[in-house]
């Protein structure tokens, strides 16, 4: 496989999937990623025929595609009758995965107000159900590396941090909960890009997430208009003998067209090295 072939887009909710995957053929893209809640992707109008037609193109032209669920659907939810809701949504979208041809689901830790132990604990047990559940039909499951948020914020992302990542990584040991690294969110950590990959398994890492950041808050920029040295991190995530693909998460569809061959061309240079 070309480098740059590893290199795939994010297309999130901006396309139909139909036209998504029709999208990623003309311009020679292998990996896509997609949002299936709402409109133009609204869960419940993947009926079988559309289905059957979106994974027969795939495998047609050899396209990989995952699932993305929304970071806003909080996993560490404790209400009654909300944390059963969230339970079906994370396994509605193993089901679809299943009838989509999907290889992968990006899955998040969820989020606290200040209620941070008690959170951690609820989003454990649902992301081990949750795994279970992915077990049993086959699906593969990437836990992503949120951002952090500001210190006065109400509202925080847990599995931000190496701390909380560890937590669940260490007590879910399963081949179908990998990790999804996510490089912008890590530069707002303290340990930074280097520290997420050395601490973190690289063994159970299904896909590297690409955006430039400033190293000060949330933000996904275009490569190049950052910190992050995309050169070293290449470096750093191929010498752990990672064979995965990456993503582009940044701007439109034409900005992460430009922007992937930028990074293929530095990837290119690594592999070559």
């Amino acid at each position: 496989m070309k480098f740059i072939d590893r290199i795939g887009i994010d297309l999130q909710s901006k396309l139909p999937l139909e036209e998504g995957v029709a999208w990623a053929v003309e311009h020679g893209v292998r990996f896509i990623e997609a949002e299936v809640d709402v409109v133009p992707n609204a869960y419940h109008r993947f009926d079988d025929a559309a289905c059957e037609r979106i994974c027969g193109k795939c495998a047609e032209q050899k396209i990989n595609l995952g699932l993305h669920t929304l970071s806003s659907v909080n996993t560490a939810e404790i209400s009654p009758f909300v944390g059963e809701a969230v339970d079906a949504y994370l396994k509605g979208y193993i089901d679809l995965s299943k009838r989509l041809g999907a290889g992968w689901i990006i899955v998040h830790a969820g989020y606290h107000f200040g209620d941070r132990q008690k959170r951690m604990a609820a989003s454990l047990e649902r992301l081990k159900r949750v795994t279970e559940y992915a077990e049993r039909a086959g699906t593969k499951l990437l836990l992503e590396n949120l951002n952090r948020e500001p210190d006065r914020a109400e509202v925080h992302y847990l599995a931000h941090s190496l701390e909380e990542c560890l937590y669940f990584f260490d007590r879910i040991d399963s081949p179908n909960l990998g990790w999804s690294f996510t490089v912008n969110h890590a530069t707002l950590e303290p340990e930074g890009i280097e520290g997420f990959i050395t601490s973190l398994p690289m063994s159970r890492c299904g896909e590297v997430r690409l955006a430039d950041n400033n190293g000060e808050y949330e933000v996904h920029m275009f490569p190049g208009e950052g910190i992050i040295d995309f050169a070293d991190l290449f470096s750093r995530v191929e010498s752990c003998n990672y064979e995965g693909h990456y993503m582009c998460n940044f701007g439109t569809l034409d900005d992460m067209l430009r922007g992937r061959r930028i990074l293929g061309d530095i990837l290119g240079d690594i592999q070559s090295s």
